[in-house]
């Protein structure tokens, strides 16, 4: 079966993205397509991914609101340049943004900072605390105090009625010795008993007015990768490939955590600068191009990173109501920490399968894993106080928390069939399979992989060149969303998504000389 017609209709282009939406923070899908064309070749190209991702309250948030698609939409391109030097080596350069998030939740719901109603912690749980505390601060005074002030009821006494019966207390205990020497032993106590009384309405108070350390707005994230790959290939017969190459990258972004369900992190803005590292890939290919017949595997090696993430948290006051002695310490410690937060992009390996199977027509097939479940992050000041607030029997993660965390590696499939339709046209076929990173799953990305269909057509006014679109819809898979703190409990869940997809459209251009 000879198919060297469609080395020039170049049919496997003609869908311009791969991955678009998948797993995690995956994106580009790394193809190695294009350093695998024979001769010189040039191509580039864009894609743009619009989703639809909405879902209602869950779990642990008190309310069943719904949440509004927190999907934002986003594109990114792409580049390729490859120089067969001989005919034994080659060169090639690719560009790629191979990872990134973009989302940002609006509407009521507890994603969003309500400014004025909004608390540090949830209602329940500073009322707990500050009951501890203030059990704990009188000591032996409290039975009396209870008694006398609340008639006994004071669990079911609102934070504003035991602020103002401990402030009308301590008063009373300040006038009863007013005048007195402060020397006797008595007045001493009841001096001593007025300041408990007084520092525990005072934490009421900064509870009461949390609200007004918490950022207004919505939870936002926005990150962004870019890699720059040289690559070197060299084929000792017709039918084989070895290559190895250089990978320069690139991670910024920002990020917010507004809203009852971030807790203490309501409020936590960080910001990553531009930070950039080396990584490798290596791989090889067999061709047999008399039907049409290839199959590469490479390799990518993991990308560390360090950065002077800038980062603000608001909410340290509350460190106080956990713990009214050590509180303030931990709070002035992580406010004035320095150093770098340190971060590690997944190693991946891509299969790739073509073959003829009728004149003018081939069948591909295109396999990725990324290890996922190895990465986390985790900035400097959100690590410190996940290490305090980690400590409480509510959260019961003594060692800390990340801020994203993923539970599985990704798998990725893609299969159909290309086929030149005419001298100047060729289309294809496909359909696409994504494992997902775990469910439940980080707020920030609430989907559990997809299924895919997509469409691709091509168009080559000349045997040299062609211009491509493709267009893929995407069944996303229900994903339980969990916050950092939660993670590792799959009963413990702030968000459910059902029923979301997505539709991505792709062009791209490509030369041969």
């Amino acid at each position: 079966m000879k198919l060297k017609a469609l080395s020039t209709a170049m049919i496997l282009a003609a869908l311009p993205m791969t991955g678009a939406f998948a797993a995690a923070m995956d994106r580009s899908g790394q193809s190695m397509a294009a350093f695998l064309q024979p001769g010189n070749y040039f191509e580039a190209g864009i894609s743009i991914l619009d989703a639809d991702v909405s879902g209602r309250e869950a779990g642990e948030t008190t309310t069943r609101r719904d949440i509004d698609d927190m999907a934002e939409s986003y594109y990114f391109p792409n580049a390729a340049l490859k120089i067969q030097a001989t005919d034994n080596f080659s060169i090639g350069l690719l560009y790629d943004q191979p990872f990134g998030a973009k989302a940002k939740y609006t509407g009521n719901n507890a994603f969003v900072s309500d400014y004025g109603t909004d608390t540090i912690l949830p209602q329940t749980t500073l009322n707990n605390m500050l009951r501890d505390q203030i059990r704990t601060g009188l000591g032996d005074s409290f039975d009396q105090f209870n008694q006398q002030a609340l008639g006994g009821n004071f669990n079911q006494a609102s934070p504003e009625q035991i602020q103002a019966a401990l402030n009308a207390t301590a008063a009373q205990y300040r006038a009863d010795v007013e005048g007195l020497p402060e020397t006797l032993p008595a007045v001493q106590q009841a001096l001593a008993t007025a300041t408990a009384l007084e520092g525990a309405a005072n934490n009421i108070g900064n509870a009461l007015n949390s609200r007004f350390l918490l950022g207004e707005g919505n939870t936002v994230v926005d990150l962004k990768s870019q890699n720059l790959s040289l690559v070197f290939g060299y084929q000792p017969t017709v039918n084989w490939n070895l290559y190895a190459g250089a990978v320069y990258q690139t991670v910024e972004g920002d990020l917010s955590l507004r809203g009852q369900a971030y807790s203490i992190y309501n409020g936590y803005d960080a910001t990553l600068p531009e930070t950039d590292a080396w990584g490798w890939l290596a791989g090889f290919a067999y061709q047999i191009p008399e039907i049409a017949l290839k199959a590469s595997v490479t390799y990518r090696s993991e990308i560390e990173h360090e950065a002077n993430a800038r980062e603000s948290l608001p909410a340290l006051a509350a460190l106080s109501l956990i713990d009214a002695t050590q509180g303030p310490v931990f709070a002035n410690a992580i406010a004035n920490a320095t150093g770098k937060s340190k971060f590690t992009t997944p190693q991946s390996v891509n299969i790739d399968l073509q073959s003829g199977i009728m004149q003018d027509t081939v069948a591909f097939l295109n396999v990725r894993w990324v290890d996922w479940s190895e990465f986390a992050l985790r900035p400097l000041k959100f690590g410190m106080l996940s290490e305090v607030v980690g400590q409480l029997d509510s959260v019961n993660r003594p060692n800390g928390f990340d801020i994203v965390k993923y539970d599985k590696d990704q798998w990725t499939a893609t299969a159909g069939v290309g086929r030149k339709l005419s001298e100047k046209w060729a289309g294809n076929v496909s359909v696409g399979w994504d494992s997902g990173a775990g469910n439940p799953i980080t707020t920030l990305g609430p989907t559990d992989g997809y299924w895919n269909v997509g469409l691709g057509v091509q168009y080559s006014p000349a045997p040299n060149y062609f211009i491509a679109g493709g267009v893929k819809y995407f069944w996303l898979g229900d994903a339980e969303s969990q916050t950092a703190a939660q993670v590792g409990e799959d009963n413990r869940i702030v968000g459910d998504f059902k029923d979301n997809n997505a539709i991505a459209y792709g062009l791209k251009i490509g030369y041969r000389f």
